[in-house]
C-alpha cells in the first residue's frame, strides 16, 4: 500500500462546458483534493447558466445557490471557443494541464476541436474525462430528470397510488460524478507509472442503472418488477417505513433489519407477543408477507408516544430509528456543520463534496476552499500564469472579444 499526495499528483484541471451538475460536482471534488480547477465559461452566454437558477427565496444580486453548490474553490476564465484564437488559448492552457472534464453530445467536441484525440495530441499526459448522457454513440443530451425516468428510479419512487416521483436532488448527476472522479484518480495513478495520459468516460444512464442494486437483481434473478411502495423496503419489514407519533405529530422512520431488532421494538411498544415464537410476524419472511397488517398495528402503538421519548427508548435497546429532519434540523447536527464551507468572515459559501476523513499523518483532506468564482474572475491570472501571455496580448484578446475579464 502507498499514498500519493494529490497536491503533487495534478495541478491544473480544465473544465469545459458548464451545464451539468455531474461535471461541476466532479470538479469541486478534485478541488477539495488539492487540484486547481479552471472553469471555462462561454463569452457568448456570459457564463454558466446555472448562475441564474434561483430559488424563490433568492434575489438576482448574486450567483444562485444552485451554482454555489458545486463551484467552490474553482477559477473562472471566459473564452470564445468558436473563435480560432480562443481555441488556441485553450490549447495553450491544456499544454500545462493534467485533466480535462468535458460534457458534450457525441460529435460536438470533434466539431469544436476540443475532443480527446485533439487535446491528447497537444498533451500526451492529459487525462480526458468525458461525460455523456447515453454513451459515446448516442447523440442525445442527458438530463438528470430524464435519466431518473429512463433508468427506473422514478417509476419506483412514490406512494403506491401516486404518480412516479422524481428524487428532489440531481442524484443521477452526482452518481455519475463519483464514477468519473474514480476513473480520473485511477488513471492519474496509472500515469505516474507509465507517463501516459488516458481517455475515460462515464454516462449518466449506465451510472444510474449500475446503482439500481437489489431492485435490479430482483428483476434479473426473479423477474419481479419493483413497484412503488412509498418509503417501505421491498425485502425487509419494517424498514424505511414512516410512522407518526400522534401525541406531537412528528414523523419517525424505523429500520428494523433483524428478528432480534423486531423483538426489541415490540418490547419497547409493549406488544412482545408480535415477536413470539409462532407469531405470523416472528420472522422477516413472514413480516414481508403480512406487511400491511403489521404496519397498521405498529401505527396504533406509536400513537401513544412523543418522538423524543420514543427514539430514546428504541436506542436503549439498539432498535434503528430516526427523526425525519428538514434542512434546518439537518444542519443543526455536528457532522453536518463539519461539511459547511465558510469564508474568512464566517459566511456560508457552500457544501463540501468530500465526506471522508483520515489518511497518512500530516495529510489533511479538509482543504479550505474559496467561494464560487465570479464570471471571468480569473481570466487575466490564468492567461498570465498558466498560458504565459503578456498583458498586451491579453488586452488584445479582450478588445477582440475573444476573452472576458
Amino acid at each position: 500500500m502507498f499514498w500519493l499526495d494529490l497536491g503533487q499528483f495534478f495541478h491544473n484541471i480544465v473544465q469545459l462546458l458548464h451545464l451539468k451538475l455531474i461535471q461541476l460536482s466532479c470538479g469541486q471534488f478534485l478541488c477539495e483534493l488539492g487540484a486547481e480547477v479552471i472553469k471555462v465559461e462561454n463569452t457568448t452566454t456570459k457564463g454558466d447558466v446555472t448562475r441564474t437558477w434561483f430559488i424563490k427565496a433568492e434575489s438576482k444580486d448574486a450567483d444562485s445557490a444552485y451554482f454555489c453548490a458545486v463551484n467552490s474553490g474553482k477559477k473562472s476564465i471566459a473564452l470564445d471557443l468558436k473563435n480560432e484564437k480562443g481555441k488556441q488559448i485553450l490549447y495553450d492552457i491544456v499544454k500545462h494541464s493534467d485533466v480535462v472534464l468535458a460534457s458534450y453530445k457525441p460529435g460536438d467536441a470533434e466539431k469544436l476541436k476540443v475532443d480527446a484525440k485533439t487535446l491528447m495530441e497537444i498533451n500526451p499526459r492529459l487525462i480526458y474525462a468525458e461525460i455523456t448522457g447515453y454513451g459515446q454513440s448516442v447523440k442525445r443530451a442527458g438530463y438528470d430528470a430524464i435519466i431518473q425516468a429512463e433508468s427506473g428510479f422514478q417509476y419506483m419512487n412514490g406512494e403506491p397510488d401516486s404518480k412516479p416521483t422524481k428524487i428532489p436532488v440531481a442524484l443521477m448527476d452526482i452518481l455519475t460524478a463519483h464514477h468519473l472522479k474514480e476513473a480520473i484518480l485511477v488513471n492519474l495513478w496509472r500515469r505516474e507509472r507509465t507517463g501516459k495520459g488516458g481517455h475515460v468516460h462515464a454516462s449518466l444512464l449506465q451510472s444510474a442503472i449500475s446503482s439500481l442494486a437489489n431492485q435490479a437483481t430482483g428483476y434479473l434473478l426473479r423477474d419481479a418488477v419493483p413497484q412503488r411502495q412509498g418509503s417501505d423496503h421491498p425485502s425487509i419489514v419494517p424498514y424505511g417505513t414512516v410512522f407518526m407519533t400522534a401525541v406531537d405529530r412528528e414523523p419517525v422512520v424505523l429500520a428494523v433489519g433483524s428478528d432480534k431488532q423486531f423483538a426489541n421494538l415490540c418490547s419497547v411498544l409493549g406488544c412482545p407477543d408480535l415477536a413470539a415464537k409462532g407469531s405470523k410476524y416472528e420472522t422477516n419472511f413472514n413480516r414481508v408477507k403480512n406487511r400491511e397488517a403489521l404496519k397498521s398495528i405498529l401505527s396504533d402503538k406509536l400513537k401513544t408516544w412523543r418522538r423524543k421519548e420514543l427514539l430514546h427508548a428504541l436506542a436503549e435497546l439498539s432498535v434503528p430509528a430516526g427523526a425525519i429532519n428538514d434542512m434546518k434540523a439537518v444542519f443543526e447536527q455536528d457532522q453536518a456543520k463539519d461539511l459547511v464551507l465558510s469564508s474568512e468572515t464566517g459566511e456560508n459559501i457552500g457544501l463540501r463534496q468530500i465526506a471522508f476523513t483520515g489518511g497518512p499523518e500530516g495529510v489533511d483532506n479538509m482543504i479550505q476552499l474559496s467561494k464560487s468564482p465570479r464570471y471571468a474572475q480569473h481570466t487575466v491570472e490564468i492567461l498570465k500564469t498558466v498560458a504565459g501571455y503578456s498583458e498586451d496580448k491579453i488586452e488584445t484578446f479582450q478588445n477582440e472579444g475573444i476573452v472576458d475579464v
